[in-house]
């Protein structure tokens, strides 16, 4: 394995010399604690995923998930990989499942901007196995925000604690992401529960004999109600049925009759359920009937950003496999040397495409963490403050980048997955150097928790062209980013932050064309181009957070090269060959210039995109494809 798979230095810069998080420590929300205790439980956290998750990763990769054909139906019929089983038992030993959970029901309620560090640790360390505690965090936020005191004390102490998981069931076999056109139903009970009658597909952890048992979080269609999306309403349907007193009583009806063969992620269970199979299926009603996919989204936008962060650590932890791999790796000359067939072979870092590829992948990889982080810290803001109109803020902003979140981090995530193989050129490409999995484990991400599409018309449609809120989150966070490039214009990297600010208004210009559009009847003309439009606000807010990061470096760089009294460009350069702190700035420091010039000018072809506005793809008839 690498020397790492994750960067704790750019976890710590991201954390507390960018958010400033150390600045809020005295607010309750976080509990007391102290910077250095945060530090300590992100490094424990970091450790257990390097020393018991990573080993299990390829074990569980090779092995996978199968049916255990002598148990019984009503029984758990899958196995997990048999490294994992362990390994969980360990993680709910230790408290790692419940860590942002409350109190009340077990948990250690820290803070959520260190959760989020301490989940990226477990997914670079294994996608698949992260899975299996990561929805139950999610099931866990519907259950506390939407469900009654009573459901809370019967399912939450279990669920925290890792006994129990829980799970997402909305795809059907005819209803993937069109979720109104499911046909689960709900029959309503003497007893005022429901018996559920369905069939879902592709549900993650759908069952697996490392819990004892399984919350799942059911859409269904109650008799009576209309059809399409406001006839939804969701059901808390368990495995097991739990007596009130949280126990566990009989069998529940739910089966699972098969898991997938996938193309990643293998050491997931990625499961069918049928409900209502041998025994009735007995639900309870979340919230009110018709609400179903309201209350759902408290859990597909938490699944959201967990996916985004699959985006991030997968391509986190390929850029350092491939890292280390091109320091260690000789081949070829300097191309100084190119025509001296006797001069030294080189490690390929000394390559300049290598390196291309290398600061590429670095870049991307920071500025997608720090897209995460500052969501996640918008929605501790949101938590922290008492003001409404800060508390509206915070939300309105995490909702607005959600969608990039998810999508932009998956998408980029899954190229530097590919840089990262290309950089080990053959051995890439075979199992023995495992940057293929992160490739494979990836590319799920663009497709489960809503397609990328679907995101894009999400940001577009509802958040962007929010007509109720005048579009006033997303003017308030353009305005944001623009204050940065101008008022950083005259400084030091002023060319930069022109540049910056000329792709923030490149952008801000195609959202006002597609306004114009959309006011002038063409209400389709947003849709044509949802998909590259979020890419490019993705571009953009990424180089505004990386040259935040730029200036926060140089900040710190020119006080190392004060302190070491470097007078001279000679004195610097050593200082930053010898010196770590002033190699992990400088780095920041060009990888940030790098992105700024090499990947802000899509943004440009993006909007000559939106302005040659291309239907046919739109008229063509069927056949021409």
């Amino acid at each position: 394995m690498p020397g790492k798979i994750v960067d704790e230095r750019d976890v710590q810069f991201a954390l507390w010399e960018q958010l400033g998080v150390e600045k809020h420590l005295d607010n309750p929300y976080f509990k007391g604690m102290s910077k250095d205790e945060y530090n300590m439980i992100i490094s424990e956290a970091t450790k257990f995923a390097e020393s018991a998750i990573y080993p299990a990763n390829f074990e569980g990769d090779h092995q996978g998930v199968h049916v255990d054909p002598s148990k019984k139906p009503s029984e758990i019929r899958i196995k997990a990989p048999e490294a994992y089983k362990p390994v969980y038992d360990q993680m709910c030993e230790a408290g790692w499942t419940g860590l942002a959970a409350p109190e009340e029901f077990g948990g250690q309620g820290i803070a959520q901007i260190i959760g989020i560090v301490v989940t990226e640790a477990t997914i670079a360390a294994s996608v698949a196995f992260s899975m299996y505690p990561g929805l139950t965090h999610a099931a866990c936020e519907l259950i506390l925000e939407c469900c009654t005191e009573e459901q809370k004390k019967k399912y939450l102490p279990n669920m925290v604690s890792g006994k129990w998981q829980g799970t997402m069931c909305l795809t059907e076999p005819s209803a993937g992401s069109a979720v109104g056109d499911l046909k689960s139903i709900a029959k309503k009970r003497p007893d005022g529960k429901y018996n559920i009658i369905g069939n879902k597909i592709f549900i993650s952890s759908g069952e697996h004999d490392m819990c004892e048992n399984f919350v799942h979080l059911v859409l269904a269609r109650a008799e009576g109600s209309p059809p399409g999306i406001k006839g939804v309403s969701l059901f808390i349907v368990p495995k097991y049925r739990v007596n009130d007193d949280g126990s566990l009583g009989e069998f529940n009806g739910v089966v699972c009759p098969k898991v997938e063969e996938k193309m990643g992620i293998h050491g997931s269970a990625t499961s069918e359920l049928l409900f209502g199979e041998g025994a009735d299926s007995v639900g309870e009603l979340v919230g009110e009937l018709g609400e179903g996919i309201k209350h759902m989204f408290v859990m597909m936008n938490e699944a959201r950003i967990g996916t985004g962060l699959q985006g991030l650590c997968t391509a986190s932890a390929a850029y350092l496999h491939a890292l280390q791999y091109a320091k260690e790796r000789v081949q070829g000359v300097a191309i100084e040397n190119m025509k001296d067939v006797n001069a030294p072979r080189v490690e390929i870092i000394k390559h300049p495409d290598v390196r291309r590829m290398l600061l590429s992948m670095k870049s991307m990889v920071e500025g997608m963490r720090a897209l995460i982080y500052r969501g996640v810290w918008y929605g501790t803001l949101a938590r922290m403050t008492e003001d409404k109109a800060e508390k509206a803020k915070y939300e309105d902003w995490l909702a607005l980048i959600t969608p990039i979140i998810k999508a932009y981090c998956t998408d980029q995530g899954f190229m530097v997955t590919r840089d990262a193989i290309q950089t080990l050129g053959g051995y890439g490409f075979c199992t023995e150097y495992h940057v293929e999995q992160y490739m494979r484990d990836c590319k799920i991400g663009s497709i489960y928790e809503g397609t990328n599409a679907i995101q894009a018309l999400d940001l577009i449609g509802r958040k962007v062209l929010d007509i109720k809120k005048q579009m006033k989150p997303y003017n308030d966070f353009i305005a944001q980013m623009k204050k940065l490039a101008e008022d950083n214009k005259g400084g030091k990297y002023g060319v930069y932050m022109t540049r910056l600010g000329a792709a923030i208004d490149t952008f801000d210009g195609i959202t006002k064309g597609l306004v114009g559009k959309a006011m002038g009847g063409d209400m389709a003309a947003p849709v044509r181009i949802a998909t590259p439009y979020l890419e490019a606000m993705g571009h953009c807010v990424v180089g505004w957070l990386l040259a935040e990061q730029l200036l926060i470096a140089d900040e710190k760089l020119e006080a190392l090269y004060k302190e070491k009294s470097c007078g001279d460009d000679a004195a610097k350069n050593k200082l930053v060959c010898d010196n770590n702190e002033a190699a992990f700035y400088a780095g920041k420091i060009a990888g940030a210039k790098f992105f700024i010039d090499t990947v802000l000018p899509k943004v440009d072809a993006i909007a000559a995109m939106a302005k040659a506005d291309n239907k046919d793809f739109i008229s063509v008839p069927e056949n021409c494809f």
